[in-house]
């Protein structure tokens, strides 16, 4: 279905229906069946326009198959878009087409309950033992690796800033000028490798993973599916989910993930992380780069 995940039903309804139709809708709904990805951004009369029928034969077109009007046939491909079913470019002319129609209140409370269901349903799904077994991988490591190309590459970072106040050898990658699969040549079974990416899954990250694989490395892998085909070579893996009404995946849980795994390495680490994170921070008054109020 041209890459929506509409309900089967609707769309093999409509061609059942096909035959029994007027020739102007038999128009209007070869176009829908057509182009099913077009009903979720478009209103009655873009589709009659790009259909050339009239707008009101849309409307006969979608109560002959059950529905009251366009706008109660067009809500199963809306839902698809928002639950991230189509292509980025669609699910931006949706984001659009709910400017327009002036429901920015609804996409407000759509996006504030994915954010919850979305941490929810994350934490929902992963036991507290494979964090902990993640975590003292990742502490017994001599170098840790975290991979995250385009919006996850500011996660990847933020999370190696993070450890670093307590730990060393962490290194988010891939490094400004160089590639993932060069930053990780030397790395080998004493490393991890934390690597990041979601539908529509990076080349890059994949290429690295199976790399990484390859020479033995430890990995920890975060993904949206459990078919992501970094999931299925990582020695520890987690699966996140990231609907949003946006047109890109969702990084709330992603940054709530590592938040609380990094939190689980502090806590299965040695004595002396309290005392490196005393010093940093220490260091860090020392040198007045935390603002203080005069007295």
């Amino acid at each position: 279905m041209n890459g929506t995940n509409v309900s089967n039903t609707i769309l093999e309804r409509l061609a059942d229906e096909l035959s029994e139709l007027t020739p102007e809708a038999r128009k209007a709904a070869t176009y829908v069946l057509e182009n099913p990805r077009d009903v979720g951004v478009s209103t009655v009369r873009e589709i009659a326009e790009a259909a050339n029928v009239k707008p009101n034969t849309v409307v006969r077109m979608a109560r002959q198959v059950g529905f009251e009007g366009y706008e109660d046939f067009r809500a199963p491909f809306r839902d698809a878009i928002r639950r991230g079913a189509a292509d980025f470019p669609d699910r931006a002319r949706w984001l659009q087409d709910i400017r327009k129609s002036d429901d920015l209140g609804g996409l407000y409370a759509d996006i504030v309950q994915d954010v919850l269901r979305n941490v929810e349903e994350t934490f929902a799904g992963i036991l507290t033992d494979d964090l902990k077994t993640a975590a003292e991988a990742i502490w017994a490591s001599r170098n840790v690796f975290t991979l995250g190309v385009g919006v996850n590459n500011s996660i990847a970072r933020n999370f190696t800033y993070l450890a670093s106040t307590g730990m060393k050898e962490f290194h988010a990658i891939p490094r400004p000028g160089s590639t993932p699969v060069d930053d990780l040549a030397w790395a080998d079974e004493s490393d991890v490798l934390i690597a990041i990416t979601c539908k529509p899954y990076r080349s890059e990250v994949v290429k690295a993973v199976e790399i990484a694989r390859e020479q033995g490395m430890v990995i920890v892998a975060l993904s949206d599916s459990p078919a992501s085909p970094i999931l299925r070579l990582a020695d520890h893996d987690f699966v996140v989910s990231v609907d949003t009404p946006q047109f890109f995946p969702s990084s709330v849980s992603i940054i709530a993930l590592l938040e609380t795994l990094l939190s689980f390495v502090i806590a299965v680490a040695s004595d002396e992380i309290v005392e490196r994170v005393e010093k940093f921070h220490n260091r860090r008054h020392q040198l007045g780069l935390y603002h203080e109020e005069k007295t």
